[in-house]
């Protein structure tokens, strides 16, 4: 009795093991996993935290933890920025080709448009922001990296054909890899053409405005992206030339942790102006507003 009053008592409960079970509780099949549903959560690339897809998109795809402005294809953008049932599209029919015969490009081609849903790199035509009638072009990194081959470099020069035809200011939205190594120097002869015909807008007093998204690099960046009459951009937007880690080698510096950041090229004259996505509509807007053209009585 006395010697069960000093006997030192366990201070956790133990779990068994499968072994220790007996055999109708081991021989159980276990419990089929329960799976998310794919689409239903998605995960900030910055910050890391996971938000329900739904209560993303009604905050424009921008992560309400950090702010960070995730990427939108083309036509949630339109959706986002006009007004709604007014956007007419141009040029729905032209898609590239295989013009020097590239190793797998063709069916590159149709692998992107299966998983983006999309025929090129850019979607253009007219609508109305606050019922002021504007021509836009639209990029999307879903197809091809935003990559801009021959047809991404006509139909940009078409909408800004459109737009001095019409006596119209044109918005394009910016975000591109650079130029399609697959199409070469036609690729490349893209940046002259698109930037010929801005010169020709230019000449007519129109305005152009450059929104620049992440990410806008390569030819894109060299050519109509930084040729607006107002820049602007969005939070943490990467916009350069050549990247990070080629400039470094080659300069053999470290660059600062912001380099090529909306922010970074603001503060150094690239940019007129940092807007967030929620603002951009109004912005917008207002822009266009300023430069209508109004009878004086």
């Amino acid at each position: 009795m006395f010697k069960d009053l000093f006997q030192k008592k366990r201070k956790y409960a133990t779990i068994p093991s499968e072994r220790a079970l007996s055999g109708d509780q081991a021989d159980m099949p276990d419990r089929p996993k329960r799976e998310i549903p794919e689409g239903l959560m998605t995960k900030c690339g910055k910050c890391g935290s996971i938000q329900y897809s739904k209560e993303l998109e009604k905050n424009l795809k921008v992560c309400p933890v950090c702010g960070y402005h995730m990427r939108l294809n083309a036509m949630d953008r339109i959706r986002m920025v006009l007004d709604e049932d007014t956007f007419t599209e141009y040029d729905a029919d032209m898609i590239s080709v295989d013009p020097l015969g590239f190793p797998g490009y063709a069916s590159k081609l149709e692998q992107q448009t299966l998983k983006s849903g999309l025929r090129e790199a850019v979607i253009t035509g007219d609508g109305l922001i606050h019922g002021l009638p504007t021509v836009v072009a639209v990029m999307s990194f879903d197809f091809f990296t935003g990559s801009m081959g021959s047809v991404v470099g006509e139909k940009i020069t078409r909408a800004i054909e459109q737009a001095i035809d019409k006596r119209l200011p044109l918005i394009i939205f910016s975000t591109s890899g650079g130029a399609r190594m697959q199409e070469s120097i036609l690729s490349l002869m893209q940046m002259a053409k698109t930037s010929a015909a801005l010169a020709r807008m230019d000449e007519q007093g129109l305005l152009y405005i450059s929104v620049i998204t992440d990410p806008t690099t390569g030819g894109v960046s060299a050519s109509f992206a930084t040729l607006g009459d107002i820049n602007i951009a969005e939070p943490g937007a990467v916009f350069g030339f050549a990247g990070r880690i080629v400039i470094e080698q080659t300069i053999r510096q470290k660059l600062p942790d912001d380099f090529q950041t909306s922010e970074f090229n603001l503060q150094h004259g690239q940019l007129d102006m940092v807007v967030h996505r929620k603002e951009l509509r109004d912005t917008l807007g207002q822009l266009l507003d300023l430069h209508s053209a109004k009878e004086v009585e």
